[in-house]
């Protein structure tokens, strides 16, 4: 007998061993699942099981999108999968036909990303590309019976169960005893299962949204708020480790500050820090007082926190911002209660996370609508959810796709009279010109506007045609009396736009097996399942004459970018991704519509803040300043590239050093930490042998 064979017969032993314990018996020959979102059913889940064979449909339509996917497995002795086909179209809707089969010990592979093989000498879990969630069930099972309930996968990497508590669910099939369990090893950030004493699937759950079996809909706000205690635990628990603050007063020496008034460096000083603050900006050679801590800044440069101007924040983006430098978003629409809490937590110290800006979304009532903030069915609704966020403190209010055009001038006017901004998508059969007339004061996204020159009467933007119409840009001609009539009434209005160029990048020119191109420079630095998305199209371009035509738009958006910004319209920064990695390459991408790197970081830190009146307190290194800002060792008004490798980011003058953190997140780091010395009473605690000034990396001061 083969190694591969003893092992995978061991393991069936110990699979077999788990079902005759009750632990993991036969699935139900039909399982079905509502997927939720919003408090809203916006797809299923459907699976038959008969022998080894299973069969999937996996459906959802959310805000006009969502994948399609149907699945056909077939299971080995051990309960793993030795054949598995997936056929569809993702959620922008490119083709999916994702094979996997495991024969003689040869495991092969064919995804969006390429092809693979390997052979596998133990039990080994195939983890899909486009698999429903239906997945997480069977990765449990196995796991549950792994010995440490670890186990290999494919295309690399290894996945760990780790197990949580037990709980009673109600529903139409009377109370259910199910235990939750996280599965982590692939992606930054472990996905959340329910199984129930059957072993079966009962749910996968996050903050935003659930797939629940169906009969139990009436558990998806509970279990909502589950995932996010989840999610709050474990950033709790890196709060704990890797938030540093020294209990004395910090002198950041020898660097040189990003100056975005100047849009220069400074020369060379130091920079210190008590509290929340920046206390100081001194010459070089000044000396430090008693009592404080010192960092060696080794001749890099301090930048101060950037501001992602489009996000939809959650607790797995908040940090992986941070550690990016991004230490303000502008969130552009959210569940307002998860939000909230998001927030409290960030502003407890609880977790980390940027500074948050709220915009209010207000979405109309269709068969296409989106399902964040409030979706209305009427102008006086609509006018009531301005009241609503005016009252809360929010900074503006955006208006999205299904929203009724003939509503939005009420909508501005009131969104005026209480002093807040309006930005938003423009609503399905209308245009931008008809947006700016009714008191936009900022487009969201290039699409929206572009799309206005070459729609046609009756064509519906709140479907997937507001991207795949794109294409039609390619003949577009830039110089018309149409398009520059847009562009002038933007600047004579001063109407701001949010272009996310790089979401566009993505969706018009990634491709099957290629790295996308914003993520060349950080691809291997990811976990497996990123690096696997990062190789995959967006949208369908099969059709002939597809592919040049997208590639072809994509370039006009671009030109459009710096033909606004050469007319003086102020572009502001926003990703629409996630922020962090993406929002570099944002960034990065400026630089093709007219800007230099120095005017691009003037943008994106003080320039932003001064437009949504946070300058006093946010956006350049200064006296008085809150501490937001990041060290890098490069200088970026050469090569904007060096905002990719941060050493250090302090947030609200807590101190965070990326090389600590990312290999908690499955990303391998970028950087080293700098060099740190403490004050005296600090190191002796810190340090029991008793010197009293020592030096250290970082990651020798957890639990400072």
């Amino acid at each position: 007998m083969s190694q591969t064979t003893r092992a995978r017969a061991a393991f069936a032993l110990i699979l077999a061993t788990s079902t005759a314990l009750g632990a993991c018996p036969a699935l139900a020959a039909s399982e079905h699942f509502s997927v939720i979102s919003g408090n809203k059913i916006v797809g299923h889940l459907d699976v038959e099981t008969t022998g080894k064979a299973v069969t999937i449909d996996f459906d959802i339509k959310d805000n006009g999108r969502g994948p399609t996917m149907k699945e056909a497995l077939t299971l080995g002795s051990d309960g793993l999968p030795v054949t598995w086909a997936i056929d569809g179209a993702t959620t922008f809707g490119s083709k999916v036909a994702e094979r996997f089969a495991l024969k003689g010990g040869k495991a092969t592979w064919t995804d969006a990303a390429g092809k693979g093989s390997a052979t596998v000498k133990a039990p080994t879990l195939y983890v899909t590309q486009n698999g429903s969630p239906w997945e997480f069930g069977l990765q449990a099972r196995a796991l549950l019976a792994a010995p440490g309930q670890t186990l290999p996968a494919l295309p690399g990497g290894a996945l760990r169960l780790t197990k949580g508590d037990v709980l009673t669910v109600n529903g139409a099939d009377g109370p259910l005893e199910v235990t939750q369990y996280a599965i982590s090893g692939t992606n930054y950030a472990p996905a959340y299962a329910l199984l129930g004493k059957d072993g079966a699937l009962f749910a996968q759950i996050d903050p935003s949204s659930v797939v629940v079996r169906k009969g139990y809909e009436g558990e998806q706000v509970r279990l909502r708020g589950l995932a996010a205690d989840l999610q709050s635990r474990r950033y709790a628990d890196l709060q704990a480790r890797y938030a540093h603050s020294f209990g004395a007063p910090v002198r950041i020496t020898n660097v040189r500050l990003f100056d975005p008034v100047a849009k220069a460096l400074t020369g060379p000083v130091q920079v210190l820090v008590n509290g929340n603050r920046i206390t100081a900006v001194e010459p070089a050679d000044s000396p430090a007082t008693p009592g404080e801590a010192t960092i060696d800044g080794a001749g890099g440069t301090l930048v101060a926190g950037m501001t992602d101007m489009h996000g939809h924040i959650g607790q797995d983006d908040a940090l992986l911002n941070v550690l990016a430098g991004v230490t303000s978003v502008r969130d552009m629409g959210n569940d307002n209660a998860v939000l909230d809490d998001l927030i409290g937590r960030i502003e407890k110290g609880v977790i980390t996370g940027p500074r948050v800006i709220r915009s209010g979304f207000i979405e109309g009532k269709s068969p296409f609508n989106a399902n964040n903030g409030f979706v209305v069915d009427s102008e006086a609704k609509a006018i009531d959810a301005v009241r609503w966020y005016a009252a809360r403190g929010y900074w503006q209010v955006k208006i999205y796709n299904s929203m009724n055009p003939a509503w939005v001038p009420a909508v501005v006017a009131e969104a005026h009279r209480l002093g807040l901004r309006v930005a938003g998508h423009v609503p399905a059969f209308t245009n931008a010109d008809a947006m700016i007339a009714a008191g936009y004061d900022e487009m969201t996204h290039i699409n929206q506007v572009s799309l206005g020159w070459v729609i046609k009467q009756g064509e519906d933007t709140r479907t997937l045609f507001r991207l795949y119409g794109l294409k039609r840009l390619a003949t577009l001609d830039l110089a018309s009396t149409t398009v520059q009539a847009t562009i002038a009434t933007m600047a004579q209005k001063h109407i701001a736009i949010d272009p996310t160029l790089g979401i566009h990048e993505n969706l018009l020119l990634n491709r099957d097996g290629t790295v996308a191109p914003g993520a060349m420079d950080y691809v291997d630095h990811l976990p497996v399942a990123e690096q696997r998305a990062k190789r995959q199209q967006w949208i369908d371009t099969s059709a002939p004459g597809d592919e040049a035509a997208y590639r072809a738009a994509y370039g006009k958006l671009i030109a459009i970018t710096k033909q606004m910004h050469d007319a003086g319209i102020f572009i502001v920064p926003g990703t629409d991704t996630g922020g962090s990695f993406t929002y570099h390459r944002e960034l990065e991408l400026y630089e093709a519509a007219g800007f230099s790197s120095a005017e691009i970081l003037a943008r994106a830190t003080l320039d932003v803040q001064r437009y949504m009146g946070r300058d006093q307190e946010l956006g350049s290194i200064a006296k008085g300043k809150l501490a937001d800002f990041f060290l890098i060792p490069g200088d970026p008004v050469k090569d904007l590239k060096a905002i990719k490798t941060i050493r250090m980011v302090v947030k609200n003058g807590t101190f965070y050093f990326p090389t600590e953190v990312y290999p908690e997140l499955g990303v391998k780091p970028f950087t080293t930490t700098p060099a740190i010395t403490l004050p005296a009473p600090v190191a002796k605690q810190a340090n029991a042998g008793g010197a009293s000034t020592l030096r250290h990396d970082a990651g020798e001061l957890l639990g400072l």
